[in-house]
Order: structure tokens, then sequence, then C-alpha cells
């Protein structure tokens, strides 16, 4: 189950994000097959995806999980509050 959650999480914030968008615009390209397209986000996906868990184990080494599970929290409420204030100006 935890790896579904994780699926979903990962999925859910990829969906309409730069990568996708980019994505859809190489896949636009004619010249471009669009398998080879296909296998080269999700390589790039699966690349960058590597280096978030090794760095993730790594960093946990020195720094605790609970500690880190409360600052990016914390970061994503800051950016949200101040994708809300940069909006209304």
């Amino acid at each position: 189950m935890r790896h579904f959650i994780i699926f979903i999480s990962v999925f859910i914030a990829e969906i309409g994000d730069k990568t996708q968008l980019a994505t859809m615009l190489f896949a636009t390209d004619n010249s471009m097959g669009k398998l080879g397209v296909f296998f080269a986000a999700a390589g790039a996906l699966v690349a960058s995806t590597l280096l978030a868990v090794v760095a993730g184990s790594l960093v946990t080494t020195v720094v605790p999980a609970s500690t880190l599970k409360l600052a990016a929290g914390v970061g994503f409420i800051l950016i949200g509050i101040w994708t809300v204030i940069s909006t209304l100006h």
C-alpha cells in the first residue's frame, strides 16, 4: 500500500509540471518518434528519481527523517503562501 501512495503522490506531482509540458512539446515534433520521446522522458524521470533516492538516503545519515519531513512540509506551505500572495498582486 505504501508503494501505491508513493506512486500516486509522484504521479499527481508530475502531471502538468514543466517536465510534462516539455515532453508534450517534444512529442509534437513529427521528426521525433513518439516511442523515443516516451523512453527518453521515462529514462530521465527514472534517473532523477534514482538521484533523489540516493540523496535522501545519504542525507538521512546526517539529518533525521522527521526533521526532513518537517522541513519539506514547511517549505511546501511557504511556497503555497507565496504563490497565493503573488497572484493577488
